[in-house]
């Protein structure tokens, strides 16, 4: 054969693979966006685009690879879950046996769910009550290990083992049943480093809008108006369970559930994430 014919040969050859080629590529692609494949996940899509095979995913350094949705953020909350004119009910300083059944008392009698922000180790002394209030559909908060109101001036080292161990403390006592999911800090003494570890650990930081002073036992009815008062602050109320006497916080909590009810301001729980 002459060499100008084999060179010809060889060139139709190369130009009929190249169209095999092209045919088997459009072909694996067309295959791909009929079956929903990766050909539908491209930046034209506006769709996040997949790493390549084998390389590191991209985590936020706080919340791992949690979704956006579901991250705490470390932002002190005060806002109600249910929006609107929601009022979140938060009972600190316990679990106490004589006040804290008496406060659930009230709140089945009104079909209101609150937030009990637990001391450590009042928690981890009355594991029954921490169960109560878990059966009763309330939810936790760690309210640190000794109730220590100078935190902000103390370490950052200090402070996380105050929130972390009271958070332990508390679960352990609820037997698994439930995982704290606030935290505030004594007398409000939040730092950043004290909002950063309880988010980084699940615990949305909860403030308040309206101190009832329930604490000072300044009367029922005085406990009652500074709710009526203060409620145009936010919706976050601050009563007690434990430190003491709280036969007047029991009676004061009655009565301003019913007056929610007849404001029609329903109950609910403090945010958590952001929306």
């Amino acid at each position: 054969m002459a060499r100008t014919d084999r060179q010809g040969l060889r060139t139709r050859m190369a130009v009929a693979a190249s169209a095999a080629a092209v045919a088997a590529t459009i072909g694996g692609v067309t295959t791909l966006v009929a079956s929903g494949g990766p050909a539908q996940g491209g930046a034209a899509s506006g769709r996040q685009v997949s790493p390549p095979q084998g390389a590191p995913a991209q985590q936020d350094p706080v919340h791992g690879g949690a979704p956006p949705e579901a991250r705490i953020p470390d932002g002190i909350a005060h806002a109600s879950e249910s929006g609107g004119s929601a009022v979140n009910i938060t009972i600190d300083d316990g679990p106490d046996p004589a006040w804290t059944p008496r406060i659930l008392d009230v709140l089945g009698k009104h079909d209101v769910k609150a937030t009990f922000c637990m001391v450590g180790p009042r928690a981890a002394a009355h594991p029954d009550l921490v169960k109560q209030v878990v059966a009763g559909g309330h939810r936790l908060c760690d309210h640190t290990v000794d109730h220590d109101t100078a935190m902000a001036k103390k370490p950052a080292a200090y402070q996380e083992k105050q929130i972390l161990d009271a958070k332990k403390m508390i679960e352990d006592a609820a037997g698994g049943a439930a995982e704290v999911e606030y935290y505030r800090a004594p007398g409000g003494a939040f730092t950043p480093d004290s909002r950063r570890t309880a988010a980084a650990h699940g615990m949305r930081p909860l403030g308040w809008n309206v101190d009832t002073k329930d604490f000072q036992k300044p009367g029922v009815a005085a406990i009652v108006n500074t709710v009526k008062k203060e409620l145009g602050n936010g919706p976050t109320v601050l009563f007690h369970d434990g430190g003491g006497n709280r036969g007047q916080t029991v009676e004061a909590l009655d009565q301003v559930l019913s007056w929610l009810r007849e404001q029609d301001r329903p109950t609910g729980f403090p945010v958590r994430t952001t929306p």
